[in-house]
């Protein structure tokens, strides 16, 4: 059976496919929905037994401009016909114009592009170091990051990360790090005037614009600004982490623009490619010290997946996404805590930016989070859990108000149906 057959049939793809074959196979590396989706379109997909849901996971806010985009089917269509991935040993002319893309619409100067957010964020972590051994003359630089933050899967990432869920059983784990809690600044003074003693101190703040993993809990401004100014007083690099806020998801093209500073580093990842794996680094050129030799990546930049994220970017420009997500978002936001009002004893916040917000739901009741998640799926709706009592909605920046209004009333009998 060929593949065009599978996506064009759900039928077909009901009849090959197996989810006993495919745990047979596959890593049990995800905790799977008993669901399997072949085809999507805008803001909605189908499964293998052909029935449609609103898509409010995007991949968990990686389809910025949803499935089957013309834009992103003709740029990845046409770069495929044409060369798909050559060594970055050479100049590859779709990297460039991406780097330009992305220097003039943010604060960087210079960019590096991998496969990944974890990718991203090692390489923001390599460069964080290399800058302090090698200009501020640091032997034993460390990293502070943020209590329920996420940075990635890897070594140096679930170390960044500050939260030992992900930690466990993983150790030893990398040395240079130190977690302070989110948003409260005399905890982050306080560890900053204890880690600077002798030969160890601190090189770098890392830090979400809203953590997305810990709770959709967006930043506070007051404390952002402090941090920026406790970085420019003491020479320490504030790096954020842009992987799931940025590219519009936010409000703003990125996080760090709803907290009135700029980072002196910054990464992107899942909505910069829409769903093509893409990464990126961005720094500004006082920090750029990597030499050839020092960092690289075999598939980072390729012709593909840039002319991918270029169709992304240009896309956002010329359909003027931005005033979409903002307007669908406080849509979203205002329809959440009307559902709220009606169950004050199980939901206590509705909170976040343009298209990434989340519902708390009371840590006292015995509803989860994967309960109401599995009764929306029932209900033709897919959401994505943030933390065990939180509902987190991505859906891609696309949405309409009519899908949008849709969500809502799908949710509303979700949580009846879960209280049941």
């Amino acid at each position: 059976m060929s593949i065009q057959t599978l996506v064009e049939s759900p039928a077909a793809t009901k009849s090959a496919f197996s989810s006993a074959t495919f745990d047979e196979y596959v890593m049990s590396t995800y905790g799977r929905f008993p669901l399997a989706l072949v085809r999507g379109e805008g803001s909605r997909v189908w499964d293998a037994e052909g029935r449609e849901y609103l898509d409010f996971v995007a991949g968990i806010a990686t389809c910025t401009l949803g499935h089957a985009h013309p834009a992103l089917v003709e740029a990845v269509t046409n770069q495929i016909k044409t060369l798909h991935h050559v060594s970055n040993l050479y100049y590859i002319p779709q990297q460039g114009q991406l780097a330009q893309w992305l220097v003039e619409h943010s604060c960087a100067d210079k960019a590096f592009f991998c496969n990944s957010g974890a990718e991203a964020n090692e390489g923001a972590i390599k460069l964080a170091r290399k800058y302090a051994h090698t200009v501020l003359g640091i032997q034993e630089p460390v990293i502070i990051t943020a209590h329920a933050s996420f940075h990635g899967r890897t070594l140096a990432t679930i170390t960044a990360t500050g939260q030992p869920k992900y930690q466990q059983n993983f150790d030893p784990l990398m040395p240079g790090f130190q977690y302070v809690p989110y948003n409260d600044i005399p905890a982050l003074e306080a560890a900053i005037a204890q880690i600077d003693t002798g030969e160890r101190r601190v090189a770098a703040i890392l830090l979400e614009a809203l953590q997305g993993e810990g709770g959709v809990r967006p930043g506070d401004l007051a404390y952002f600004q402090r941090v920026r100014e406790i970085c420019t007083a003491k020479g320490i690099l504030l790096i954020l982490d842009e992987v799931q806020v940025g590219m519009a998801r936010s409000g703003k093209l990125w996080g760090y623009e709803n907290l009135g500073i700029e980072p002196d580093i910054f990464t992107s990842a899942k909505g910069l490619g829409g769903g093509i794996p893409i990464g990126a680094m961005l720094c500004k050129q006082f920090c750029d010290v990597f030499k050839p030799g020092d960092h690289a990546s075999t598939f980072g930049g390729n012709p593909f997946v840039c002319a991918a994220a270029l169709a992304v970017c240009q896309t956002l420009e010329k359909e003027n996404i931005l005033a979409n997500v903002q307007a669908r978002g406080e849509q979203l936001r205002a329809g959440l805590k009307a559902i709220a009002l009606k169950y004050p004893d199980l939901i206590t916040e509705v909170r976040g930016w343009g298209l990434i917000n989340g519902l708390e739901l009371n840590a006292e009741a015995a509803l989860t989070s994967t309960e109401v998640i599995k009764a929306a799926i029932s209900e033709g709706l897919l959401i994505v859990p943030a933390g065990p009592k939180v509902l987190r909605f991505v859906p891609p920046l696309i949405v309409t108000a009519e899908e949008i209004a849709q969500a809502l009333l799908a949710l509303e009998r979700a949580i009846a149906q879960a209280i049941k």
